[in-house]
């Protein structure tokens, strides 16, 4: 259910709901019986997951897992750090990108399915990660300057057809979440998950992008969600979890579910990557082109 077909199809019946394609009429959007088409596909990847990630039946257990750091940590944040190249680091952010050009927005769909204390923190996170009303400090618009420093193209989708099908689940996850009503405290648990991990897996990947000279928009980028997250971090445990269980407790378990679920996608994503990495071969489907900046 993790494979490349299914996942490509799933992620562009999703993308009628973010920006389209070019050519694609919008009220493909809502067709019927590309719906149900999806509907099918969602079964199947949901249905898999439950099988193969859920592992805790509390959330304070599946919270526990995340903030607890390895003292010898051996995931890809480790290993961009540690011996990464550049071009390690290029595929990386390419594949990534497919989430990190539209961050937040999966996490958006949320916002009129949670009310009172929960949907207030999570709208204030929300804020943060589109700049907080500056354009120039939306987080999607530092990746690409991240990507520019990169020497990569900043087209939003422009590396769908590079991405791996692990990639695709990473990001198909979300929008699956974000999409159902009856997945909300699915969608929590996940946003929960990628908080409370992202302050030391930036740090560390901050320190790539110093080691492999990636550029400094690469750098602040992730300086950025340091700092920016430590504080979301602590607002989504305390005021969106919580908020949420204090008035609909029944949806503890989805909210476990979430954090499992995510964790699970990521380290598949993850062994992907070192998987290739370590045996000296790209991890992109398609070869990607150095692109030049003009900046005369």
């Amino acid at each position: 259910m993790y494979g490349e077909d299914l996942q490509l199809a799933l992620y562009l019946c999703y993308e009628l709901h973010y920006r389209g394609f070019a050519g694609v009429s919008p009220d493909r959007e809502w067709d019927p019986e590309l719906l149900r088409i999806r509907a099918a596909l969602e079964h199947r990847f949901l249905s898999a997951l439950r099988a193969d990630a859920r592992v805790h039946d509390s959330v304070d257990e599946a919270l526990a897992g995340l903030l607890v750091e390895p003292v010898e940590g051996r995931g890809v944040t480790h290993f961009l750090r540690d011996e990464g190249e550049l071009w390690h680091v290029r595929e990386y952010a390419a594949q990534r990108s497919l989430y990190h050009l539209k961050e937040a927005d999966p996490h958006a769909w949320v916002l009129p399915r949670l009310w009172g204390r929960a949907k207030a923190a999570m709208a204030a996170v929300e804020f943060d990660e589109w700049g907080g009303g500056r354009a120039d400090r939306v987080h999607a618009r530092l990746f690409a300057d991240l990507m520019t420093d990169l020497g990569l193209d900043t087209t939003y989708g422009r590396y769908l057809d590079a991405a791996s099908g692990e990639a695709l689940v990473t990001v198909n996850l979300m929008s699956l979440f974000g999409l159902h009503r009856a997945l909300r405290g699915a969608l929590v648990g996940h946003f929960a998950a990628v908080e409370i991990t992202s302050s030391p897996g930036s740090r560390r990947l901050a320190e790539a992008m110093r080691r492999t000279g990636a550029g400094p928009a690469a750098e602040h980028f992730y300086d950025e969600h340091v700092e920016a997250d430590a504080v979301h971090e602590q607002v989504v445990r305390h005021d969106v979890i919580g908020g949420l269980l204090e008035l609909e407790p029944h949806l503890a378990p989805d909210v476990a579910f979430g954090i499992d679920a995510t964790e699970f996608v990521e380290e598949r994503f993850g062994a992907r990557l070192l998987a290739d990495w370590r045996a000296s071969r790209s991890s992109l489907r398609a070869t990607i082109t150095q692109e030049t900046v003009d900046i005369s």
